[in-house]
């Protein structure tokens, strides 16, 4: 069997960026209509990158975006690198937006799949702040 051409390679890497943005815009829809207010998209920060940062009343959610064949593989997905990551760059956005550092502050996550409903997980995974 021969090994992939490169141009096959690289329109599945630009499908599958395309299906992550698109991900992320159904899930800032899915989190408005659930009432909550989009801060920032794709925040990016010493060496971190956000997703989503929403709030809602008090709390401030910090959201990774998972999109997968089936949302049960998404829910597995975020690991203790990319928690390290996410937190990084969500102290960075604290120093700079201190108004929220009394807030409730959360990791959440919403799941896409194709066909399916938007999953939204609050405190999906430990925010790594400290």
């Amino acid at each position: 069997m021969s090994p992939p051409r490169r141009g096959d390679v690289e329109a599945r890497r630009r499908l599958a960026h395309r299906f992550g943005l698109n991900a992320e815009t159904i899930a800032a829809i899915w989190l408005t209509c659930k009432g909550y207010s989009i801060l920032a998209r794709r925040y990016a920060a010493h060496g971190g990158e956000i997703d989503l940062i929403a709030r809602k009343g008090d709390a401030v959610a910090f959201v990774e975006v998972k999109a997968r064949a089936d949302l049960g593989s998404a829910a597995e997905s975020i690991g203790p690198a990319k928690r390290r990551r996410i937190g990084r760059a969500a102290r960075a956005w604290l120093a700079r937006n201190p108004w929220a550092v009394d807030f409730t502050l959360r990791g959440d996550a919403v799941f896409v799949a194709r066909g399916k409903l938007p999953r939204h997980e609050r405190c999906a995974y430990t925010l790594m702040i400290d």
